[in-house]
């Protein structure tokens, strides 16, 4: 792994004991998919990244900084992906955080994950927390996923569906969801639990996607699902259990607007050798359990 670790604005050359993030999960990140050395959504994604740290009352390094650390690992105008971790300075035992303290930060670059055409999920026991005060953010508290992603491993899927405690949906285990009924896309809201997406975010403005409270039988009775994050894109749903889908159309188009404000996904809009060209309206599937 290609990495640069800093203490504020100075380098060092590895992760300081002790530190908050890894005490107690006290940070943020942020994943961002490289294209040809850039990236794309920076802006969308340095926003979230100051809006969860005014949130958390979390020091920011400037965004030049970074931006320059940043460019080092793609010196070579290849693709990847660039994950910041940026957590609370200070250290020692107590939760009362040095609000002073210089923040931690890394950078590293990782290669883009295996392209695929659909996923297979199914619905997870482990639910996730109401917490309004950390609604949206995609801070480092993700025990509730690590015990998700292990059910997927054990159910041989490729992602899983979480709901809250009160049985709403919310989102993938590492994505966001979008439904289509009768002709219209809707996305779980992430008020009160839940990952606000860059990647959501631009194709709710791209789609027209109405925000909601979801439930199973919802999405189980849709037209079209996909689910969506700022690495993979887009993501056509296959199968939900003992429910299946039939490619769609409206997945191809939306998979065209995405594209179109974000190089990286050409590849996947003119990959439709296996999708509905028909313009939709796809028999959706019962298999026999």
């Amino acid at each position: 792994m290609n990495a640069r670790i800093f203490v504020g604005e100075r380098q060092v050359d590895a992760w300081p004991i002790g530190n908050r993030l890894a005490s107690y999960g006290d940070g943020l990140f942020e994943t961002m998919r490289v294209h040809r050395g850039a990236v794309p959504w920076w802006s969308s994604h340095w926003d979230r990244l100051a809006d969860g740290a005014s949130r958390l009352r979390i020091g920011l390094p400037g965004e030049a900084l970074v931006r320059q650390a940043a460019a080092s690992l793609f010196d070579d105008a290849g693709d990847g992906v660039l994950k910041l971790l940026l957590g609370r300075g200070g250290a020692g035992r107590g939760y009362a955080p040095t609000l002073s303290a210089a923040p931690v930060w890394m950078l590293s670059r990782h290669a883009l994950p295996d392209a695929v055409e659909s996923v297979s999920t199914h619905w997870c026991r482990t639910r996730l927390s109401i917490q309004p005060a950390l609604a949206g953010l995609k801070h480092c508290n993700r025990l509730e996923q690590v015990l998700a992603r292990g059910e997927c491993e054990d159910a041989g899927v490729d992602e899983g569906l979480m709901l809250d405690t009160d049985g709403n949906v919310v989102s993938a285990v590492a994505a966001n969801l979008f439904v289509l009924c009768e002709g219209r896309w809707s996305t779980p809201s992430v008020a009160r639990c839940g990952v606000a997406g860059v990647c959501r975010a631009h194709l709710i403005h791209l789609l027209r996607a109405g925000e909601a409270t979801m439930s199973t039988a919802q999405v189980e009775g849709a037209d079209a699902v996909f689910l969506s994050n700022a690495v993979r894109g887009i993501l056509p749903l296959a199968r939900l259990g003992t429910r299946t889908w039939s490619p769609h159309r409206a997945i191809v188009d939306a998979r065209r607007l995405l594209a179109g404000i974000h190089p990286g996904f050409a590849a996947d809009a003119c990959s439709v050798g296996h999708m509905a060209t028909d313009g939709g309206n796809d028999q959706m599937k019962r298999e026999r359990s």
